[in-house]
């Protein structure tokens, strides 16, 4: 009898390759396709779209379970991935490249949720319960890793091939300090033309000082408005398309939404938000190119922030085109100052002039390569399941097991209280997480706690992340040990009872950063731990002879717990003020503690057995 191969072996790198297309496509599509110079409003609207096959991807699930095996789609998709990643990379350079990447983006979107499903199956079938528990921290863990290597390494990686391929790069360090410089006013007509001779490179001051002050909202738009007019009509960049809004209410605000938020304002006495009417203070920082481009070329700056503080921030990031009409003028950016910033600190802002497009190609071969390594290490490592065969047709044709699929989820025991605690169990932290951050940037005077984003980069990114790692690792230790029945109230528990933490920050609004990162940390800590006993309840339900798509269908409802709460959230948040929204938040915690009682779970789910 051969050795049964050790989870570690591909548990963590099945779910790094889980998160990685996932972020390429809702995260990195966006960033180089800001960097190429799409415009906002074009590929937000259509990279937007991208989201949709994971939506939907439980309608597809049964195509899972029905043909082949669990084993096979994974790296069948793995190898399809790294196909869409090339695709990606190698049309990047075409003249009408959104449209080809765009097209390749999907095929990406709907590999990586076809993945999904055959890798949380697969994981199901592998696996004992007691497996199943201690490892659902760690791929988890391994999801979040990929995550970040996405947002951050990805990111890095473009910026230094752009670096290394183009003009030395621009940059600028930029001080806030106590002192009483008085701000230079917008004036365009004081630059010259350069026209020096050698190399062309971009120049700028090296250094600004920005005085630590409050100024009056008004004055500091109409000064960006005088920018951003400025380098519009030099030709350094395009206006932005806006997204017109009807004046006028439709029925269902009319008769629905107003009438509901008037009772809400009137029950909680609820008084409107104020807006603060004072900004932090700003800089103007004038960019220059040495001399003439050769006729007909383009020379692209993208300018953006590249270490340091985040209190201290450009208005937007910058993609500046000189050529042979503009390079004699100056283009301009804004650096302002976070309003709630009141000690000196310093932040650098980079700008890279190199071959774009050759950058954003080596990141997607790189990356494309990498799936042709976890497609052949995949081949060879995952484990071949007895149990990992296609579904056994009952005689009903293809079609008919296809509904069958569907049916019999909903015909399993317990279902009502199984749909109530997959729509309830997050019900409170739904409504939380989307104003969390929100309420500790928002000022004072609007209710919120007035940090810094800075500040908000400490809390959240780095103590929040360390925490919710943690937690969700400790979760599925201890899960392992004495099963989901036992736990599952202290989980429920835990993802809920630290919500309190924010309505005692609401109450008392503490100066110290401490008392926050207090809260942050506790709560973040509870919801990786909480979160545990969520996905167990999901693979629990799913057990039987279409689990992969059962499994797809309980986390379709599992989205929709977070989306609809999530998306009344805000409005709520406006008609109540953040600490009766905090009060709401709390009452939304219990009606999970009344589904649980009713909650029928075997006792040895997800203990596991000592090897």
């Amino acid at each position: 009898m051969t050795k049964k191969r050790s989870p570690w072996f591909w548990v963590p790198t099945l779910y790094f390759a889980e998160g990685l297309p996932y972020v390429m496509v809702m995260t990195l599509s966006v960033i180089m396709y800001k960097r190429l110079g799409i415009s906002n409003a074009q590929f937000a609207l259509y990279t937007s779209w991208l989201y949709l096959p994971w939506v939907i991807k439980p309608l597809w699930s049964p195509v899972v379970d029905l043909f082949k095996t669990k084993r096979y789609w994974i790296v069948i998709m793995q190898l399809l991935i790294g196909a869409g990643l090339a695709g990606v990379a190698f049309t990047i350079p075409a003249d009408n490249f959104f449209r080809y990447t765009m097209a390749f983006f999907w095929l990406l979107a709907f590999s990586s949720a076809t993945h999904d499903i055959a890798a949380d199956g697969y994981y199901m079938l592998e696996l004992s319960s007691g497996d199943q528990a201690f490892f659902v921290g760690i791929r988890s863990t391994f999801y979040r890793f990929a995550m970040l290597t996405g947002q951050g390494l990805l990111v890095i990686l473009a910026g230094t091939l752009e670096t290394a391929t183009g003009l030395p790069p621009l940059k600028v360090e930029v001080e806030a300090q106590r002192n009483s410089i008085e701000q230079v006013d917008f004036n365009p007509s004081g630059f010259s033309a350069l026209n020096e001779t050698g190399e062309t490179y971009f120049v700028s001051p090296e250094s600004l000082t920005i005085p630590i002050r409050k100024i009056a909202t008004a004055d500091a738009d109409s000064v960006f408005k005088l920018v951003e007019e400025w380098n519009i009509g030099q030709g350094f960049y395009s206006k932005e398309e806006k997204i017109s809004k009807d004046k006028k209410p439709g029925l269902w605000k009319k008769y629905v939404v107003i009438p509901l938020e008037t009772s809400l304002k009137r029950l909680f006495n609820s008084e409107e938000k104020k807006v603060s009417a004072e900004a932090g203070n700003y800089a103007i920082l004038p960019i220059q190119l040495s001399q003439k481009p050769d006729a007909g070329d383009r020379l692209v700056l993208n300018l953006g922030f590249d270490k340091g503080d985040n209190s201290i921030r450009l208005i937007h990031e910058y993609r500046y085109e000189f050529n042979e009409s503009n390079w004699n003028k100056p283009a301009f950016a804004v650096v302002q100052l976070d309003s709630k910033l009141s000690k000196p600190t310093q932040a650098s802002f980079v700008g890279r002039s190199g071959n774009i497009r050759f950058a954003w190609l080596v990141v997607f071969v790189v990356i494309a390569a990498l799936f042709v390594v976890f497609h052949l290490y995949h081949r060879f490592i995952l484990p071949r399941p007895a149990s990992d065969v296609a579904a056994k047709s009952n005689g009903k044709g293809v079609w008919g097991e296809f509904l069958e699929t569907f049916a019999s989820f909903f015909r399993m025991k317990q279902l009502g209280a199984a749909l109530l605690f997959m729509l309830l169990y997050r019900l409170a932290e739904s409504q939380l997480v989307k104003m969390a951050s929100p309420f500790l940037l928002d000022a004072k005077e609007a209710g919120g706690l007035g940090l810094t984003t800075g500040d908000l980069g400490l809390v959240y990114g780095t103590a929040g992340m360390i925490a919710l790692t943690v937690g969700g690792i400790l979760g599925g230790v201890v899960a392992s040990r004495n099963g989901l029945k036992y736990w599952i109230w202290w989980m429920a528990l835990a993802i809920n009872l630290p919500n309190l933490g924010y309505l005692l920050l609401s109450a008392f609004t503490p100066d110290s950063l401490w008392y926050v990162m207090a809260a942050v940390v506790v709560e973040q800590f509870g919801y990786g731990f909480g979160f545990t006993a969520y996905m167990l309840y999901l693979i629990y339900i799913a057990q039987g002879k279409y689990q992969t798509a059962h499994y797809a269908i309980a986390t379709g409802f599992m989205a929709l717990g977070m989306m609809i709460p999530g998306m009344m959230s805000g409005w709520l948040q406006e008609i109540l003020g953040y600490q009766h929204f905090f009060i709401w938040v709390m009452i939304c915690t219990l009606p999970i503690f009344a589904v649980i009682p009713f909650l029928k779970i075997d006792r040895s789910f997800g203990i596991r057995e000592n090897k």
